[in-house]
């Protein structure tokens, strides 16, 4: 009888022995692709902004909070307008309202007319450095704006050492509160068109005139539709580094349109219609470390329609599925 109990207790430990190392394989083939996601999810750096005026959302900035804790978003777009009056103290509440939702500050608007006369210029430069002062207060880091690809009166030459100067000049005054500057390219062929004498339309160029500038705090604000009108490529995204990319935009094209013949205000939302490689665009970010917001600015007028819920609804969906195409 004893010996039976010692060969049924063997079999019985074998047994055990076997089931526990099938659900540890289990349990590790499992764990697998998880770990992997896990590991994935580390190495992004970047996070997703509520910018309401793009979709078509109109809220100030304690409406704007609400949505992004409500919806899923890390960041709101700064609204320099509704601060620029109040006490340092009031700012102060309004961050540590921020801090405990978990919500933070994206781009700001750059709060300056560079397009106009020197006049005009010269009046908004005068005022940069109290509004700086606001931003940083806000917690915000990074403005940025758009430039046209082309000038009526100015030829390419310049045009170019126009903005260098009145630029030099902005971004001088930024840095002294720790602020960088992002300029974005315009890429459509059909936005050029409209110009007499075409300026820059692409990544390449607009890092010429961004390192041309010379403080050190600016980059580019890089718009996944304007990479893509531009003929931009992963292998030019890849030569960027995380310092020279402020602010992200990231839409979709409509389908059945040649890129060269795209308008620049009829765009998607990211990953609708698959026209831009957004899984090369989105992990070139993640390769070279990008630490900023990331956000988007569809011009799409269904989407405008909509009401407020369910078009922030939209766009967060567009994001995750955005960053479901993370794979670096």
């Amino acid at each position: 009888m004893t010996e039976l109990k010692q060969k049924q207790s063997k079999q019985m430990s074998r047994r055990a022995f076997c089931r526990s190392a099938i659900t540890a394989a289990a349990g590790i083939q499992f764990a697998g692709p998880s770990a992997e996601a896990s590991r994935t999810k580390s190495r992004v750096r970047f996070y997703k902004n509520l910018g309401t005026g793009h979709i078509g959302v109109r809220a100030n900035q304690r409406q704007a909070l609400e949505y992004a804790v409500k919806y899923g978003f890390d960041s709101i777009t700064p609204s320099l307008g509704e601060f620029e009056n109040k006490s340092a103290s009031e700012i102060r509440e309004w961050v540590a309202i921020m801090k405990e939702k978990g919500i933070r500050y994206g781009s700001g608007g750059l709060p300056v007319e560079f397009r106009r006369d020197q006049g005009r210029f010269e009046r908004d430069l005068s005022q940069l450095p109290k509004r700086a002062r606001v931003l940083r207060q806000m917690g915000v880091t990074r403005t940025a704006t758009w430039i046209t690809p082309g000038h009526r009166q100015l030829t390419y030459p310049r045009h170019f050492e126009l903005l260098k100067e009145r630029f030099h000049e902005i971004a001088k005054i930024l840095k002294d509160s720790d602020i960088s500057l992002g300029l974005e390219f315009v890429g459509p062929r059909t936005s050029r068109a409209r110009s007499r004498f075409p300026f820059i339309c692409t990544q390449i160029g607009m890092m010429e005139l961004a390192e041309a500038i010379g403080t050190g705090n600016v980059g580019i604000l890089l718009d996944s539709w304007h990479w893509y009108t531009s003929h931009g490529t992963v292998e030019e995204l890849l030569q960027l580094s995380s310092k020279d990319v402020v602010h992200i935009h990231v839409n979709d094209a409509p389908s059945g349109i040649d890129v060269d013949k795209q308008m620049d205000n009829r765009r998607q939302l990211p990953v609708t219609s698959g026209v831009i490689d957004m899984k090369g665009f989105i992990n070139a970010l993640v390769k070279i470390g990008y630490d900023g917001p990331v956000e988007c600015e569809p011009f799409d007028q269904e989407l405008r329609e909509m009401d407020d819920g369910p078009a922030i609804q939209e766009t967060v969906d567009s994001l995750d599925r955005t960053w479901n195409l993370i794979t670096t």
